[in-house]
């Protein structure tokens, strides 16, 4: 009888531990990891098979590029998503609206990228998918993924903007809050798409935002955590650390292949997507402008292509010697290695400000 107990306590405790989200992103992040290695020498094998000659490169880029990337496979964001899409469904709650939420982000990004890679790998062009019909898909998949949050939010931050160290402050934005929080959608997708441009690159800053979003994720679902730390609570998104978790997991089984000189590219798939996603966790959890810091890589990458654009249509003369920024530099004589750990630097230190926002007593 004593013996019986002792084993449906044991069971018992290790009920409980499967509930602790600690637990939980932890495992997802260990499955998405190990499920990227083991199937990706397979997916990468597939895209080399079917894609030929791989990722088109631009002509009026820099000119290592035509020699050492071309051949390349891309859509390798694949990886990353059977990789995070495995690993929520099996650690997550499902039961967790917001886990619904920004899987319908990620994956949607996913498909507008996975058909823009496509058209660039068929016709062996860099052009793709029409930019104007790509963010009209985008911004419509945005608007419903931030309705169903502004429904599944419990007022008064519904429709509200929260505002970093201001606990007490919010704005009511009504129903301007889901044209705003699209743009933010919106913005980090393509963002990161931006970045998306040397070996390793994008990954390991959006892994490094992930990893500070799960934290944030974590703490502001916690209505002890938050009380303390005098940040806003909004009950469920605590189970959002557990995507986060498996998408740092996919992201460091999808490096192991996309390091100096990659194996694959991330392409369009993965880049929309990973972005996408971010920006929502952002909008759950009411850091938009959060994100804005430790995302500021991939703001600054936006930023210099329309700083470029800009720029050259007004005065015809261009601010960078070529947008993105990276390739700037590359113009400049950095070398790749350079460029991309020089950037994994700054994201680190923007990841650290965006979390020395969270207001301690």
């Amino acid at each position: 009888m004593l013996t019986w107990l002792a084993d449906f306590a044991a069971y018992v405790n290790v009920l409980n531990v499967l509930r602790y989200i600690t637990f939980r992103t932890g495992m997802a992040t260990a499955t998405a990891f190990l499920f990227v290695i083991w199937f990706g020498p397979a997916i990468i094998a597939t895209l080399r098979l079917r894609q030929g000659h791989g990722q088109p490169i631009r002509d009026d880029g820099p000119e290592s590029h035509l020699l050492t990337k071309r051949g390349t496979p891309t859509m390798g964001g694949l990886m990353i998503l059977a990789g995070v899409l495995v690993s929520t469904l099996l650690w997550a709650d499902l039961a967790n609206a917001y886990v619904w939420v920004v899987l319908l982000v990620t994956l949607g990004f996913g498909a507008i990228g996975f058909y823009d890679d496509y058209l660039k790998v068929t016709k062996q062009s860099h052009k793709g998918f029409s930019g104007k019909y790509r963010l009209s898909i985008e911004a419509v998949i945005a608007a419903i993924a931030c309705i169903a949050i502004a429904q599944i939010a419990a007022p008064p931050l519904s429709n509200s903007l929260a505002l970093p160290f201001l606990k007490d402050v919010l704005i009511d934005l009504g129903w301007f809050f889901v044209i705003f929080a699209a743009l933010v959608i919106v913005g980090a997708g393509n963002a990161v798409n931006l970045t998306d441009g040397l070996d390793g690159l994008a990954i390991v800053p959006v892994m490094i935002a992930a990893g500070t979003f799960g934290f944030i994720a974590y703490l502001v679902g916690n209505a002890i955590f938050a009380n303390y730390l005098q940040i806003h609570f909004v009950p469920g998104t605590g189970e959002l650390a557990v995507i986060c978790g498996a998408l740092i997991g996919a992201g460091l089984g999808f490096l192991w292949f996309n390091a100096p000189p990659a194996q694959v590219f991330m392409g369009d798939t993965g880049s929309l997507a990973l972005g996408g996603m971010l920006g929502t966790i952002a909008v759950a959890t009411k850091h938009e402008i959060v994100l804005a810091i430790v995302g500021g890589l991939f703001v600054l990458e936006a930023s210099s292509v329309i700083i470029q654009v800009a720029s050259y249509k007004l005065t015809g003369k261009r601010v960078f010697k070529m947008a993105p920024i990276h390739h700037h530099f590359e113009k400049l004589g950095w070398t790749e290695p350079q460029i991309v750990i020089r950037f994994w630097i700054i994201a680190v230190v923007l990841a650290m400000i965006g979390l020395a926002t969270l207001k301690l007593r």
